[in-house]
């Protein structure tokens, strides 16, 4: 076996871990493998003998690489989606490449890292999510390790959220939330007549419908309809943190295009909002569910 032969069976003993780190950097399979095949450009072109950690090596070099992304994808104000538009072809199933990647992360968790700076990104990703120390962090984001730590204290801050209900509560909300898009997943219209209390009124921004649907609808027996009409929406959904309350998110390959606030009436839904104006979704206060109010 040539050298060269032997570096690339090295390569792709990393390739996975590697796909994984850019995928959580980057939030985009296409661009992670892009970044993935630039490591490898790089690797090729330097003494692989003069490496005494591989695996570090690459992970250090991908990270610079998606740093490099990051930084031109946000002074472009680019989306590396190219989105398909408030049509419901928009609302799609994940393409299975993506959605095993998606399931890794949490779609909720995707949605938020979006809204971190570039340097917060990395600096997260790499230390709580593959424990890599502050002091190597550091040089990849050119700051100093005291700096490095307030920013994915930051971003952890950002991913976690801040909410005044007790975490009991968050239960009791979730345990509801979840069972509304459950039924709305199976298209169950028994069931989510269960959820929904009679008198629930759907609100919604204009972007967010599908041409002809009323702005606001009254009723389990209509809303319960429309969610079954709109079906292939809650294929990409999750719940998150909206507000400081359990909400859901409509984000088809991590990218939120829609977000659900809702109120509940007892343990029921009494009401929700559907946002799709980009504005609005912005002024949003989006985090993870905490895990004490996991079910």
């Amino acid at each position: 076996m040539s050298e060269q032969e032997l570096l690339a069976r090295r390569f792709q003993e990393q390739r996975e871990h590697l796909r994984t780190v850019a995928y959580r950097m980057l939030g985009s399979a296409t661009e992670a493998d892009d970044a993935i095949q630039e490591a490898w450009f790089r690797l090729v072109k330097t003494d692989a003998e003069e490496i005494e950690n591989l695996g570090g090596w690459l992970t250090t070099v991908v990270s610079r690489i998606c740093l490099d992304m990051l930084r031109s994808r946000a002074s472009r104000r680019e989306d590396p989606l190219d989105q398909t538009g408030p049509g419901e072809a928009a609302y799609d199933n994940d393409p299975e490449h993506e959605a095993v990647l998606i399931d890794s992360v949490g779609r909720a968790l995707l949605v938020v890292l979006d809204t971190l700076g570039p340097d917060e990104r990395v600096a997260f990703v790499l230390h709580d999510m593959f424990a890599v120390p502050f002091d190597e962090i550091a040089p990849i984001v050119g700051r100093s390790t005291a700096t490095t730590k307030k920013l994915a204290s930051r971003a952890r801050l950002r991913a976690h959220g801040e909410s005044s209900t007790p975490g009991s509560e968050l239960t009791r909300q979730r345990e509801v939330v979840e069972a509304f898009l459950a039924a709305a997943r199976e298209g169950d219209l028994a069931a989510l007549l269960a959820v929904l209390a009679p008198d629930v009124v759907r609100t919604a921004d204009p972007a967010a419908l599908p041409a002809g649907m009323a702005l606001v609808v009254r009723g389990a027996q209509a809303v319960a309809k429309e969610t079954v009409v709109l079906q292939r929406r809650s294929r990409v959904a999750t719940v998150a943190l909206v507000d400081g309350a359990v909400g859901i998110l409509v984000a088809p390959r991590g990218k939120l295009l829609l977000a659900l606030r809702v109120t509940l009436a007892g343990n029921q839904i009494g009401a929700y909002e559907v946002i799709a104006d980009p504005e609005r979704l912005r002024s949003l206060d989006i985090a993870v569910v905490p895990e004490s109010a996991e079910v």
